[in-house]
């Protein structure tokens, strides 16, 4: 009985360890993340190199109205006042 205690024991000290890592030194030019906001506004970057102003007018304001904390939300602004399209208010977020 005790042998089957002290392996129990021993059992869930070795499955609550983390297994052995190798370390490495990730390559800084690698993205690790894309937000919606930077996939947005890189697409409309896209429509308006391809002179698809339509698209990159409404690709930008749905950036600005759904992500206003996005890194690109002024930028996405002012694209917007020279493609002359309207900037849209931001939609609130919602709490149940």
């Amino acid at each position: 009985m005790r042998a089957l205690i002290t392996f129990a024991i021993g059992a869930s000290f070795l499955g609550s360890q983390a297994p052995m890592q190798c370390s490495r030194t990730p390559d800084p030019t690698l993205r690790h993340e894309e937000t919606a906001g930077d996939a947005l506004y890189e697409l409309a970057q896209r429509f308006k190199q391809e002179g698809n102003t339509t698209g990159a007018k409404r690709t930008l304001e749905y950036l600005v109205e759904r992500y206003p904390s996005s890194r690109h939300f002024a930028s996405a602004q002012d694209e917007l006042r020279e493609l002359g399209g309207a900037s849209p208010a931001p939609v609130a977020s919602q709490k149940p």
